[in-house]
């Protein structure tokens, strides 16, 4: 999918032409693709997934893609961003350690990882 490595995205549900719930952004600059980011609102949280375009990395592309992906869960008034590394995942250590070092945390299913959208107050 979009150049993404074999065994980031977990799509063994899916044939070629299939349509994926959710909604998809792609990054570009000049024409070029940097990345893609995906968000599936569900019972008031977004599961999120981030693909950086190999050689890309370490510009900052994750990082936007993050930000945009919170911005838009919080106009949505959604709750939680969570992702799940699957275990195929090439670089599965290294994609976990930079969201844990962007605030996210083991959920209490210890599959996922997620984060309190930016600006929800959930004490309400």
């Amino acid at each position: 999918m979009g150049g993404a490595p074999e065994g980031i995205f977990d799509l063994t549900n899916y044939r070629v032409g299939d349509v994926i719930p959710g909604e998809w952004w792609r990054v570009e600059d000049e024409g070029s693709v940097l990345g893609f980011g995906w968000m599936d609102a569900t019972w008031g949280d977004a599961e999120i997934l981030l693909a950086v375009e190999s050689g890309k990395e370490k510009r900052g592309v994750g990082t936007f893609i993050l930000n945009h992906l919170e911005r838009e869960a919080a106009e949505r008034g959604l709750n939680y961003l969570y992702n799940i590394v699957n275990p195929t995942h090439p670089n599965r250590e290294r994609v976990t350690k930079w969201l844990v070092g962007r605030g996210f945390e083991p959920s209490h299913d210890d599959e996922s990882l997620r984060r309190r959208v930016p600006g929800k107050d959930l004490s309400a």
